[in-house]
């Protein structure tokens, strides 16, 4: 993460090569970043944009001791894609999905050519979602967050955001006991895979699951459909 104030010292590994005097594909050749007593990146572990902090990296350069970040914790630190999703507990793929939210999108703020999020903004966002509390901590033997008829237009903007959305992500976005998610994300999806497969007949269950982005482990047998007979009677399908 970025540490609140220190945004106008971010250095890219661009930046880096042309402070060190190394042309970049010297730099990317060699790593000088990976040698024993180079400053630790503030990008988040995995990330494809490697991000240092400048004040430590000049200090290194210069060969005078690395001084130490401030500590994270304020409202300004700015918080990238995997950051942002370990504040709200879910998979980055689901923050994907949150971050286009109007609470969300106009904090967005670009450095280094990587998207972040003041932590303030991250917290507010956390701390509104439906059920959020309840899902924190609810004690046993009461009823879920979010009333049961309007459980399924919430569950199905969360699987139209994020096709792969886990039984996790549900009930903590929705604070709804893992059994109460686990229903109503498999009713929906194999009501979907159901009314695709109905509009194209030729695809098979696996197909219809794949087109619509669900993963293989949540893939539900096709519900059986009633159709009526020229005699009259219904026969199953």
């Amino acid at each position: 993460m970025i540490i609140q104030g220190r945004k106008h010292l971010v250095r890219t590994r661009e930046q880096l090569a042309r402070e060190m005097g190394i042309p970049k594909g010297t730099f990317a050749n060699k790593k000088p970043y990976d040698v024993d007593g180079f400053p630790a990146r503030i990008s988040s572990a995995g990330a494809r944009v490697l991000l240092w902090d400048g004040e430590q990296t000049a200090a290194y350069l210069a060969g005078t001791p690395v001084p130490e970040l401030p500590a994270p914790g304020e409202p300004g630190d700015l918080l990238d894609r995997q950051e942002a999703a370990a504040e709200l507990g879910v998979t980055p793929r689901s923050w994907d999905g949150y971050k286009t939210d109007p609470r969300i999108a106009p904090h967005a703020v670009w450095v280094g050519g990587v998207e972040h999020w003041p932590r303030a903004a991250v917290c507010a966002f956390r701390d509104s979602r439906p059920g959020r509390q309840a899902a924190a901590g609810r004690p046993a033997g009461t009823g879920d967050a979010v009333p049961r008829g309007e459980l399924p237009r919430l569950v199905a903007a969360l699987l139209d955001t994020d096709p792969a959305v886990t039984i996790a992500d549900v009930c903590a976005a929705l604070g709804v006991a893992t059994a109460t998610g686990q229903r109503a994300l498999s009713r929906l999806r194999s009501e979907r895979i159901a009314a695709l497969m109905e509009a194209q007949p030729d695809l098979s269950e696996d197909q219809a699951a794949e087109a619509l982005g669900y993963p293989a482990a949540v893939r539900r047998r096709r519900p059986r459909s009633t159709r009526t007979t020229e005699t009259g009677s219904e026969t199953r399908g």
